[in-house]
């Protein structure tokens, strides 16, 4: 792709067969916002029935919605995965070191204002400055370095140590106002923003507040993700105010997978009566800390009016990975070329320029997915609360369009895929080097 200026316009080239189309726009604003443990059918376009998702559904609605996105199975790797477009084989999850390279340094340095409000959780939910928000890139922070699971959050403004709250019920409205709050009195109107908003909800200790509790039909996690889609709606009502909304890309995804195991319950960490977190995974297979699909597959709709087409669904293979690289082509900034880079620009699949995605997906130290073909290995790791009694420890390998919810194991009738496959995750793990990626396009 080629990129020219003229002011604060971009004139991209998007080949297409053999032809090039000429597309103009400016470089958008980009709100991120990543919730916490939310189930794949927790929302309603998603085929959820339980719970009344309107204004979530309405944002899928006004952009494209994808079927087959792909996170990280759990927390801290789910967020250095997105932050630097890289596995967290590479990126290190919770231990994301401060030479780790985020999308937001890299937006810094091409004149982007940036923020990062709620959970950050790749400095081992410690304060080390190195690794904190404001020395990857966020101009300004506010929130919890870490999770809710003993019911204390511990906030920082920046890098200074701030308030404490053991109120679960108010993080959501807490976390939309300070997102509100930059865009009406931090933000900068002669420059474009970066807002990246991370929950903390639905993570462990779950609450809603007075306004919601008791509304929903399916109990309080019902009543939590209710409120998360109001508060989602008051902010996307607000960049509408400030007619910020035909030139500001929203995306809205999740870190995993729903806590769901049965297993779970045997050490709950303290719970309030009645606060079971349990999302639904609709057809997938089992939940967060897994390797089957309800681990890694997520909701994630993304809007921008006029350029990415609307109404629309794409069961392509997309994935937080690549974020880093679109943004770039968005954004005009350059994806690092000192170290390995997994995710690939899918910024042609958003704008309807091109139908297929990525070409392969690695599931962390388990698996891979390649087409509509996804092996696991024998020993294929899942956290404890996510092992199935008795799976057997084999070769696994599913056809995910005939089988999304991972029932029928056909590893002994594809003995040539599945060596296939093992030698791809085998490439996919093979060092820090620098290396083309086999999703290149």
């Amino acid at each position: 792709m080629s990129v020219t200026y003229v002011g604060v316009c971009l004139f991209c080239f998007f080949s297409i067969g053999n032809t090039e189309t000429l597309v103009a726009f400016e470089r958008p604003n980009v709100l991120i916002i990543f919730t916490d443990d939310q189930g794949y059918a927790d929302v309603g376009c998603y085929g959820g029935t339980k719970i009344q998702t309107p204004r979530l559904d309405q944002l899928a609605s006004e952009g494209m919605r994808f079927t087959s996105f792909y996170a990280q199975t759990v927390c801290g790797p789910s967020r250095s995965a997105l932050l630097t477009g890289r596995y967290p084989i590479r990126s290190k999850g919770w231990g994301m070191p401060a030479s780790e390279v985020t999308f937001a340094e890299l937006m810094q340095k091409a004149g982007y204002q940036t923020a990062c409000i709620g959970k950050w959780d790749v400095s081992n939910r410690q304060a080390i400055v190195p690794r904190m928000p404001n020395a990857q890139g966020f101009d300004y922070y506010f929130g919890t370095l870490g999770a809710n699971d003993d019911g204390t959050v511990a906030f920082h403004e920046n890098n200074d140590a701030a308030s404490s709250t053991q109120d679960m019920a108010s993080l959501t409205t807490l976390y939309t106002d300070k997102a509100i709050d930059f865009l009406r009195h931090r933000r900068d109107p002669k420059k474009p923003f970066l807002l990246y908003l991370s929950h903390t909800m639905m993570h462990t200790i779950i609450d809603a507040s007075e306004r919601f509790k008791g509304k929903s039909q399916a109990g309080l996690y019902g009543d939590v993700v209710a409120e998360f889609d109001f508060e989602t709606g008051r902010l996307l009502d607000v960049l509408d105010e400030l007619q910020l909304r035909s030139n500001t890309l929203v995306i809205y995804t999740s870190d995993n997978g729903p806590w769901n195991q049965p297993k779970y319950t045997d050490h709950k960490k303290g719970h309030p009566e009645g606060a079971v977190f349990w999302g639904d995974s609709g057809p997938l297979r089992n939940g967060k800390g897994s390797c089957y699909e309800a681990g890694y597959r997520v909701p994630c709709m993304v809007r921008w009016p006029n350029k990415i087409p609307s109404n629309r669904v794409s069961d392509e293979i997309f994935a937080t990975i690549d974020f880093l690289p679109t943004l770039a082509s968005f954004c005009d900034f350059e994806v690092p070329s000192d170290r390995r880079m997994d995710g690939i620009n899918q910024a042609d699949l958003l704008l309807g320029k091109r139908e297929t995605g990525r070409k392969h997906f690695y599931f962390h130290d388990a698996g891979v997915r390649q087409g509509k073909w996804k092996y696991l290995k024998p020993d294929a790791y899942f956290h404890d609360y996510a092992i199935e009694d008795g799976r057997p420890r084999v070769h696994e390998l599913y056809d995910l369009e005939a089988d999304v919810g991972e029932t029928t194991n056909l590893a002994e009738r594809f003995p040539d895929k599945v060596a296939d496959l093992e030698r791809l995750m085998t490439t996919i793990e093979g060092g820090d080097r620098l290396a083309p990626s086999a999703n290149r396009r």
